[in-house]
């Protein structure tokens, strides 16, 4: 076939580039801010539709409509705002000032610290849950309980309320059973309603009742599961009872109106309320089972200050001995802990007397908030010091108050004298495992709290107390623990490089695998928080050892994700290593790194980027033959914008060369696949590269583009690919921009073929005559492509060419004009083309017709027919 000519048109980029750009409008944006409150006129209309009615219309602004992003410009939490647009109905303050006061949290005379028991009581309520029925023991009431309102002896209302007690216990109840989960918690509910129902319609002993039948359902355990949450439940309705009662007394001790203050004495209490309170203790004491009578009673403790100062101090004891009558453990325990609940000081007031309260308070600092142990902790050395250790250790009492003090500080006078105290007794132990699982704990709060150097004398400490008898081998996890709690504290490496004691630590790590966990735990750290390079030597010794660690650890048995691990971590080393302009310094640091990490190819990737020395020496070495041609490209890519053009040529060279080893399948992440894509995106690189290469004058025109086209004519590939075309197609990109009189774009100081021929005939000859053997190769291919199994294929790039013509040729030329025709007929010929795709290129030919000198796109639109499929 006769040698088609190819005629590149004329570019202008600067122009097209201004076409491009998107169409800048000016906009006047005055007070207006998208992250403003928005602020909404409402307008509220009210019409009367009754005859004789009049409508009425009102306007009103409100501004209550806030963009939650608004917060970023004026700091209001978008949480208040929907705090601020609640019901003002449930958000309105009490009227009356004492009563706000006695909503107070009940945990206010523990400290504003304290857990409270809502958040507790939530976390329950949502960890124990069971599927299986459950069933439930409901108080029928009678009418008996009601309020008379016909005068009557004392003496007939008490008897009439204890002959109501005993109906209760008589069986006066029904047995609900087959319940789910919810409908328990429904009936409970409808429990805890009754009883303010029948308290706020005056029937005291009817509410009375219903907490008795409430509190016998604690002695029941048959879904064990469930228990805690059925604890929880009932003893919310115990909670209101008790509440109702201590409002309903303290409501009879107001004088003209004023209640008693907080802190009031029994002795501010009148006589009518001192005999009602009596009178409801007298009321439980009769209730003949156990479980309803001390819970009914610890309900309504509180209520013993209206009698006497010590009466809860007084009451505790025999409470205290009222649970151990009660024969089910779990219930007993339960028990125990709603007493403790309902007045925690005097609990531990109590407890603080006795000798042999370790238990009770290594239980105490292992479930009660951090910031509440914290806030109290020389109280706490003083309990602990004064501990009976043959009970419970002492370092188990301390390892628990470490445990509370990493997650929250204490008083800031008080952290020497913690640290002192505790590490008294640390550093006594002989255990060597008892050592260091309380030394552990500690050594946060070293961290946390104090200077390098009392974080040495905490290593030294340890590496003394572990290295008799190798020790250490037993206690690698809370070693590593030690290493991690110093690097998240100590961040700076210059810092923690200078505590003596730090690299003698990780000398005790002797087992390989712990070994490098702990090196990788520490360049992760480097690697996250140093923000600028470094060339201090310390740090530069140090972490060499480190990554030598890690790399000597890799053998033909180590995964591919760990090599890859190593490989980053050791990475990121080298990239933050910077001598400035001392470059003989760097590449001495450069050479070293080189010799000990030989067996991890990544980081000689990596060194290969960094040193352009290596290039020629190492890149050779490497297995992926992908990853040396693209070294080779990013190599000359390199000398080039360094000026040094005989390595550019060189590196290009290589590339060359190594295009024909590229084999038909590579391996990626495991799995083997085709290398076409893989390569042609790699030669589309190289191509885009080629365009400002300048040439040798000893070489001959293009010299590079010419051998490059010569391996691509001998490489063998597929017989179902395509590829070779789609180069081909790219080629013509190249070389037409090459005819250019100014290149798109250029290295700094570097002179491209542009400047070097200066348009010179002879070389848009080469060009041209280059361009007419690639059109001449690619209608070759699509003429192979005419077999039935092959016409989809041949649509496709009949169609891709004729873009590459469209973008880059000089439509003026008829034959080349005619050429399009014809491709954009064969791409529809057998009716493969994608009618959509078709149609947008036609549109987009007759808009480019509107632009200066393309008025030849408008006849060349009118012969592009669009074909239906049919």
């Amino acid at each position: 076939m006769a040698a088609f000519p190819w005629h590149a048109r004329a570019r202008n980029y600067v122009s097209e580039s201004e076409v491009c750009k998107l169409e800048s409008v000016p906009l006047d944006f005055g007070d207006y801010h998208p992250l403003k409150p928005i602020t909404v006129t409402e307008s509220k209309t009210k019409k009367m539709t009754r005859k004789g009615s009049t409508s009425s219309t009102s306007s009103s602004s409100s501004s209550s409509m806030m963009d939650p992003l608004s917060s970023v410009l004026d700091g209001t939490d978008p949480l208040s705002l929907f705090a601020a647009a609640a019901d003002p109905v449930t958000t309105a303050p009490p009227t009356d000032g004492a009563r706000r006061k006695r909503d107070k949290d009940e945990s206010s005379a523990v400290g504003s610290d304290f857990e409270p028991w809502s958040s507790k009581r939530g976390e329950i309520l949502a960890r124990y849950t069971t599927t299986e029925k459950l069933s439930i023991n409901l108080y029928m009431g009678s009418e008996k309980g009601k309020a008379t309102t016909t005068g009557s002896a004392v003496s007939e209302k008490v008897r009439t309320r204890l002959e109501e007690l005993d109906d209760l216990e008589e069986g006066s109840q029904k047995e609900l059973l087959n319940l789910t989960q919810q409908d328990y918690m429904n009936r409970i509910e409808e429990l805890n309603q009754s009883l303010k129902d029948a308290w706020s319609s005056d029937q005291k002993v009817k509410a009375l009742k219903i907490v008795i039948q409430c509190s016998k359902l604690l002695s029941d355990t048959t879904v064990i599961q469930f228990y805690p949450s059925k604890f929880v439940l009932i003893t919310d309705i115990l909670d209101t009872f008790g509440k109702l009662v201590y409002e309903r007394i303290l409501s009879m001790c107001m004088d003209n109106r004023v209640s008693l203050p907080d802190n009031f004495s029994p002795e501010s209490v009148n006589d009518t309320a001192k005999e009602t309170c009596l009178n409801w203790f007298f009321k439980i004491a009769s209730i003949r089972e156990l479980i309803p009578r001390f819970y009914v009673e610890a309900a309504i403790l509180k209520c013993n200050k209206f009698l006497s100062k010590t009466g809860i101090l007084e009451c505790l004891p025999r409470l205290t001995s009222m649970i151990r009558g009660i024969g089910d453990p779990l219930v007993a325990v339960y028990a125990r802990a709603y007493l403790c609940r309902v007045l925690l000081t005097e609990m531990m007031e109590r407890c603080k007397k006795l000798g042999n309260n370790a238990l009770l308070l290594n239980s105490v600092m292992s479930a009660f908030r951090a910031e509440f142990i914290a806030a109290r902790s020389m109280d706490f050395i003083g309990m602990i010091k004064e501990c009976d250790e043959s009970g419970f250790p002492k370092h188990l009492l301390f390892r628990s108050l470490g445990l509370n003090l990493a997650l929250a500080d204490p008083p800031e006078n008080d952290r020497l004298q913690i640290l002192n105290e505790a590490w008294k007794v640390i550093t006594k132990l002989k255990n060597p495992q008892d050592y260091i699982n309380c030394a552990e704990v500690w050594v946060e709060y070293t961290c946390r709290h104090f200077t390098k150097r009392e974080v040495n004398t905490v290593l030294a400490d340890i590496i003394k107390h572990m290295t008799p008898d190798r020790a250490f081998e037993d206690a690698y996890p809370q070693l590593q623990s030690v290493i991690h709690k110093v690097i998240t504290y100590i961040y700076d490496f210059a810092v923690l490089f200078s505590v003596e004691k730090f690299l003698p630590f990780l000398d005790m790590f002797q087992k390989e695998n712990v070994r490098v966990e702990v090196c990788k735990c520490i360049m992760e750290s480097f690697i996250k928080h140093q923000q600028e390079s470094t060339k201090d030597p310390v740090i530069l010794n140090a972490l060499l050892h480190i990554c030598k660690t890690m790399h000597d650890s890799v053998n033909a048995l180590t995964l591919e994700d760990e090599k890859r691990m190593l490989a980053a971590l050791i990475n990121g080393f080298i990239k933050m290593v910077s001598f400035g302009r001392d470059f003989e310094q760097q590449l001495s640091f450069y050479v070293e790194a080189r010799s000990m990490f030989c067996n991890l190819e990544p980081v000689l990737v990596q060194l290969i980027h960094a040193c352009v020395a290596f290039c020629f020496i190492t890149i050779p070495s490497l297995s992926s033959i992908f990853t040396r041609l693209n070294l080779y490209l990013h190599s000359g890519q390199v000398a080039l914008a360094n000026q040094c053009l005989s390595q550019a040529d060189a590196f290009f060279k290589a590339a060359v060369s190594l295009v024909p080893e590229v084999p038909k399948m590579i391996s990626v992440d495991g799995k083997m696949r085709p290398s076409d894509a893989f390569l042609l995106e790699f030669l589309c690189n190289f191509f885009s590269t080629l365009l400002v290469v300048p040439d040798h004058p000893e070489q001959g025109v293009l010299f590079l583009v010419r051998g490059l086209l010569n391996v691509i004519q001998d490489y063998t590939w597929e017989d179902n690919s395509d590829d070779k075309v789609r180069i081909y197609t790219n080629v013509l990109h190249l070389l037409s921009a090459m005819t250019q009189e100014t290149f798109i774009y250029h290295v700094d100081k570097v002179d491209s073929n542009d400047t070097l021929y200066g348009g010179d005939s002879k070389f848009l000859a080469e060009i041209n005559k280059l361009s007419e053997t690639v059109v001449s190769q690619i209608l070759d291919h699509l003429k192979t492509l005419g077999k039935e199994e092959t016409l989809k294929r041949q649509s496709q790039l009949a169609h891709y060419f004729f873009n590459t013509i469209v973008a880059h040729g000089d439509l003026r030329n008829n034959r080349l004009n005619q050429l399009s025709v014809n491709l954009w007929n064969l791409a529809q010929k057998h009716g493969f083309a994608d009618t959509k795709t078709m149609v947008k290129t036609l549109e987009y030919i007759k808009r480019r017709s509107k632009q200066p000198e393309m008025s030849h796109f408008t006849d060349l639109a009118l012969r592009l027919p669009l074909q239906s499929r049919t």
